[in-house]
C-alpha cells in the first residue's frame, strides 16, 4: 500500500487571508504560499505529525473552531519568550510524559495553535 510522505499544505478559510499569512509569516516564520517561482517555500523539518480527528463535542479546542494547527517547535521557551514580546497572549503551558510540553496561541481570527516541543 503506498502510503503519505506528510502533509502538503493546510488551507483554511479567512476573513482577511493577507493579514492572516503574514501574521503566521511574522510570528511563526512560515513563508506565504508562492505566488512566483522566486519566492521562497516553507519547508518543514523531518518530524512526527499527528493526524487525529476529534469527537465532535471534545473540549480539547474551542466549538466554534472545526480544526485546531500543532506546530512542532525546537525550543519552546524560546518560542514562547518571541510571542510575548509580540504581546501574544499563551495558554495552557503544559507538559505530557514520554509526549513533550505544550502551549496554546491563537492568530487574529482566533483560530488555536498549539505548539508542541516533544521529547527528544
Amino acid at each position: 500500500m503506498e502510503k503519505m510522505t506528510g502533509i502538503g499544505g493546510v488551507f483554511f478559510r479567512a476573513k482577511d487571508p493577507a493579514a492572516i499569512a503574514q501574521w503566521y509569516e511574522q510570528h511563526l516564520d512560515i513563508n506565504l504560499a508562492p505566488t512566483n517561482m522566486e519566492m521562497t517555500l516553507w519547508v518543514s523539518n523531518e518530524g512526527v505529525t499527528v493526524f487525529s480527528p476529534f469527537a465532535e463535542d471534545t473540549d480539547y479546542f474551542p466549538p466554534q473552531n472545526n480544526f485546531m494547527l500543532n506546530f512542532r517547535v525546537a525550543d519552546l521557551d524560546k518560542m514562547l519568550n518571541q510571542l510575548r514580546e509580540a504581546s501574544i497572549e499563551i495558554s495552557q503551558e503544559q507538559a505530557m510524559d514520554g509526549i513533550g510540553r505544550f502551549a496554546r496561541i491563537h492568530d487574529p481570527e482566533g483560530n488555536p495553535i498549539e505548539l508542541w516541543e516533544p521529547v527528544s
